[in-house]
């Protein structure tokens, strides 16, 4: 039997990257960070496609690589935090993978990546809170169609043990 990919999303800081690749060291699949994986083979940084190219063209290669990705079995993917929010994207990878979505609380969002060396232009606001609050409110309803799984307050291995316990009652 082919193993089923898995998917993560959510908003950003949630822990999707860092508890992908926890999971897929433990399930011996293979982890694909998606805003990596288009940093890499664009040979620019997101704020760089953004500012050169577009968002569109940041979402048309999104799409590209979703397509890309469904057609490969055993990945844990992490998702950039709007990939899974398009429709298109969702029914490609959700073909051939189970989708969840990791959320925080915004406090602990921010405090998650301001430790991180990433450049995160949606943050740079006045008020960061708010921003994320706001943010994650127009997200909501996309979220909402996938499995949810709160890690705020929970370390890796715990949120680890908790997407493995949604998988197995998922197959039962």
């Amino acid at each position: 039997m082919a193993k089923q990919n898995i998917i993560l999303t959510g908003f950003m800081g949630t822990g999707k990257t860092t508890v992908g690749k926890l999971l897929a060291a433990h399930l011996g699949y293979d982890f694909v960070d998606t805003d990596h994986l288009i940093e890499v083979r664009s040979g620019q940084s997101i704020p760089e496609i953004f500012r050169e190219k577009g968002e569109a063209a940041f979402r048309e290669m999104e799409a590209a690589l979703a397509c890309e990705l469904a057609e490969k079995k055993a990945l844990v993917i992490s998702t950039g935090g709007r990939m899974m929010l398009d429709p298109a994207n969702a029914k490609a990878l959700g073909r051939t993978g189970t989708v969840f979505c990791l959320m925080a609380t915004p406090e602990e969002i921010l405090e998650r990546v301001s430790r991180d060396t990433h450049i995160r232009p949606l943050l740079e606001a006045p008020d960061p809170i708010e921003r994320i609050v706001g943010l994650m409110r127009q997200r909501e309803e996309g979220y909402g169609r996938f499995p949810r799984l709160m890690t705020s307050g929970k370390t890796p291995a715990q949120v680890m043990a908790d997407l493995l316990r949604m998988l197995s009652s998922e197959k039962a």
